[in-house]
């Protein structure tokens, strides 16, 4: 990951935010040490307040910042991942995902379609109009049968993407309602296509948090032909 999508990360934000509060916490308590060996007890009072509200908000900024790790700011179309299909055997495929900052994922999926779901977070109408976009975090993909028969009967695949620890933004949501009171709603969003073979498909999100799914021109011609899949 380049250093510019880096610093686009709300996680990598929250967590420089969280260094430069520590650091004024620090300054306040060593400007609060200062002012009671000088006997100023009255002006010690308020750098002693100023580096609670520091080392408060240091660590809520801190807390955040862990819990949107894989979370990312949504332009008006963002590009979630590219996705190429190999088939391996029938209803059997090897499924490659590109992200936009070059990292790779290569997964085997059974069915007809593959399927990928998203956590989408919506802010509250004041964080809204302050210009904070809605963050999303790739949660899954999975293969995904046409026949709802073979859906309930024939062996599944699902491959986690989100945070391997299982701590992320949604965990504290859900814990502490309080601790994010400007979240207005944490939702999934989905798109799925037909799985082919030298398939490429391109995956986006759009502004209002829905996920977009497109195969490219040569991958939709075979999608349409009844030899396609």
């Amino acid at each position: 990951m380049n250093p510019i999508e880096l610093l686009r990360l709300p996680a990598t934000l929250l967590l420089v935010l969280a260094a430069v509060l520590l650091l004024c916490c620090l300054l306040q308590l060593a400007t609060l040490r200062r002012r009671l060996d000088a006997g100023a007890k009255f002006a010690a009072g308020w750098h002693a307040l100023l580096c609670v509200a520091c080392l408060a908000l240091s660590l809520l900024s801190g807390i955040g910042g862990w819990a949107l790790r894989g979370y990312r700011m949504l332009g008006e179309e963002t590009p979630v991942v590219q996705i190429e299909s190999h088939i391996l055997s029938p209803q059997r495929w090897l499924v490659v995902m590109n992200w936009p900052d070059g990292a790779t994922r290569r997964v085997q999926l059974a069915g007809d379609d593959w399927r990928v779901e998203a956590v989408v977070l919506k802010w509250k109408l004041p964080a809204v109009l302050a210009g904070l976009p809605p963050l999303y975090r790739l949660d899954r993909i999975d293969g995904r049968y046409d026949d709802v028969a073979q859906e309930q009967t024939a062996p599944r695949t699902v491959v986690a993407l989100g945070s391997a620890d299982g701590f992320d933004l949604l965990d504290l949501h859900r814990r502490y309602p309080r601790a994010l009171p400007m979240v207005d709603a944490v939702y999934g969003s989905g798109a799925f296509l037909p799985l082919v073979d030298g398939g490429h498909y391109s995956l986006s999100l759009s502004r209002t948090g829905a996920l977009v799914a497109r195969p490219d021109a040569a991958t939709e011609r075979r999608i349409s032909s009844p030899l396609g899949g």
